[in-house]
């Protein structure tokens, strides 16, 4: 018997650009250290997790409602981040798996500041 796969919702590019990091990272996170994995390795799974979560509202808030939930993404997108590289000073996490992931989280932050730069414009009203 054939297993049917549901189709992809369809999603815009950053949210896919994040849950291809996720699943890097989901592969990295089993070779994190044994003392860090349950500690800061839950924690940056958990902040990237809610990261998609909130982009993922964005994505379907109403025009002026947006901002508040990109901002909390980004939030937890530079947590994430910051805790990563903690695990690497900690050497939790080799250089290499670093690097691959880290630079995936840093496009998915210039893309996440491009998001709310133009959400911002067209949510903030026109001073004259």
């Amino acid at each position: 018997m054939q297993q049917r796969i549901p189709p992809p919702a369809p999603q815009i590019s950053i949210i896919q650009h994040l849950i291809s990091a996720y699943k890097v990272w989901h592969e990295f996170l089993p070779h994190v250290r044994r003392d860090a994995r349950y500690t800061l390795g839950i924690k940056i799974d958990n902040l990237l997790i809610e990261t998609a979560d909130l982009m993922y509202s964005a994505n379907y808030a109403s025009q002026g409602k947006k901002l508040p939930y990109l901002e909390q993404a980004a939030r937890r997108l530079d947590l994430a981040k910051f805790f990563l590289e903690v695990l690497w000073e900690i050497k939790g996490l080799d250089g290499d798996k670093y690097i691959a992931l880290s630079e995936r989280l840093y496009e998915i932050g210039k893309m996440l500041g491009g998001w709310i730069r133009q959400t911002a414009t067209k949510e903030t009203p026109a001073s004259k």
